[in-house]
């Protein structure tokens, strides 16, 4: 009779769930797995097509940083585009050839915005020993904030009378008012 609850304990997922939503941050996955070890291995299957690190984007203050593993191609199988419309498409492709498990080909397409805040004319892309390629665009400079200057204003013509105008002008500017249509 004690064995009872076990066998319907999958019927009752909702206190599974709840407990993993809770608690899920603190523990790792494969403890929270642990009663399905199915799961723990078609995950690990995953990985091994999919692996975690094979490309990483930052986004720092000075500069764009994308890098991807590109061990399996050639430096001459992988190129780098940047359209007009700021998209920077990384491609690899080989032919099929031969390696340690039969024959394989490989193609890929990997696509990244790059943000508007960031120089396009100043991007580079640079392939390290190890097979990682790294793409990285500086921040464009702040454009400088305009700076203005006061422009003085000179009167031309006879000021009009409108009662002392032209006092309190010529006190607010603190010298006489120059005129540049002087009678004769």
């Amino acid at each position: 009779m004690s064995l009872l609850p076990l066998l319907f304990d999958d019927f009752r997922p909702i206190r599974k769930n709840l407990a993993v939503s809770v608690l899920g941050p603190l523990l790792d996955e494969e403890l929270v797995n642990f009663r399905n070890p199915e799961l723990n291995f078609n995950k690990a299957l995953g990985e091994l097509d999919h692996p975690r690190n094979s490309s990483s984007i930052t986004v720092e203050k000075d500069n764009f940083h994308a890098s991807i593993d590109v061990q399996q191609f050639k430096p001459e199988e992988i190129t780098v585009k940047l359209t007009e419309d700021n998209m920077v498409t990384v491609e690899g492709k080989h032919e099929e050839r031969q390696d340690e498990h039969g024959y394989i080909s490989r193609h890929f397409v990997r696509k990244y915005l790059l943000p508007e805040d960031y120089d396009a004319e100043k991007l580079q892309s640079k392939l390290s020993s190890d097979g990682v390629l790294n793409i990285i665009a500086p921040k464009k400079p702040k454009e400088k904030e305009i700076e203005y200057r006061e422009i003085p204003i000179t009167l031309t013509g006879p000021v009009k009378s409108l009662g002392n105008l032209s006092q309190k002008v010529q006190k607010k500017l603190g010298k006489p008012i120059k005129r540049l249509n002087k009678k004769r």
